[in-house]
């Protein structure tokens, strides 16, 4: 099962900056009618203005109150689309412990640590046929945890450290790829022991996209959400690691 953000993203995106340049244009012959002392101009510039803010302002709300709120299953993508190819995310795994790091000096979860593995895939097969080979730098994401009501959790600062001297340096969310590559990164969230119904959320981190008709992160709109439903990850979620107890 696969969703993306946003649909139609060429459409979108030139219909963003087509309002733009029209309410800049419009502002341009304000500003002459102002200059000019002219009624007929500047209440040509304000009523285009108005009329073009208004109408787009209209038509992001209407598209995000028809939205609905998707939990994909786990082994689902999340694609964002980067106009001519999608870069895609996925949970591989997921795991929970009481706390992580050697045996000897643990570090301890305020309530537990939930490690998400989350793949990374640049879909090759989402590529213009004109695009090539060259690399893709992913925009910038932010990754939370969300429970059954609503609590959002970020990332832990001493859960990364940990999983970064076990592991050696991770790959950043923003690591250039090219056409078919992929890598897998672990995330650590320290969440309250009875927070329940957990799913990851991961958004663009541009605030632009705000703006954008259809995107997750625009006014209104729903969001798209990576889900633990599997029968190991719900025993794992209940359980902690017996390892770390």
């Amino acid at each position: 099962m696969a969703e993306s953000t946003p649909h139609l993203a060429p459409l979108v995106v030139l219909l963003f900056l087509g309002a733009l340049f029209l309410t800049g244009v419009s502002i341009v012959v304000l500003l002459y009618g102002a200059a000019r002392r002219s009624k007929l101009y500047a209440r040509i510039g304000a009523g285009a203005t108005l009329v073009i803010a208004a109408g787009y302002v209209l038509l992001l709300c209407g598209v995000s109150l028809a939205s609905s709120e998707k939990v994909l299953p786990t082994g689902g993508w999340k694609y964002f689309c980067e106009i001519d190819c999608h870069i895609g995310y996925s949970v591989s795994a997921v795991r929970t412990a009481a706390s992580i790091g050697p045996e000897l000096r643990p570090t301890a979860a305020h309530g537990r640590f939930v490690i998400v593995g989350l793949k990374v895939w640049f879909d090759e097969r989402t590529i213009s046929p004109t695009r090539g080979d060259g690399l893709l730098t992913p925009n910038a994401r932010r990754v939370v945890l969300v429970d059954s009501i609503g609590r959002t959790y970020e990332q832990s600062p001493e859960g990364g450290s940990v999983l970064a001297r076990a592991s050696g340096e991770q790959m950043s969310l923003r690591q250039a790829l090219r056409p078919g590559q992929s890598f897998t990164r672990e995330l650590a969230f320290d969440v309250p022991r009875d927070a329940a119904g957990l799913r990851l959320l991961i958004t663009e981190d541009d605030p632009e996209t705000r703006l954008i008709i259809g995107h997750e992160n625009s006014l209104l709109h729903k969001k798209i959400y990576l889900g633990f439903d599997s029968a190991q990850n719900i025993a794992i979620a209940i359980k902690p690691l017996a390892s770390n107890n």
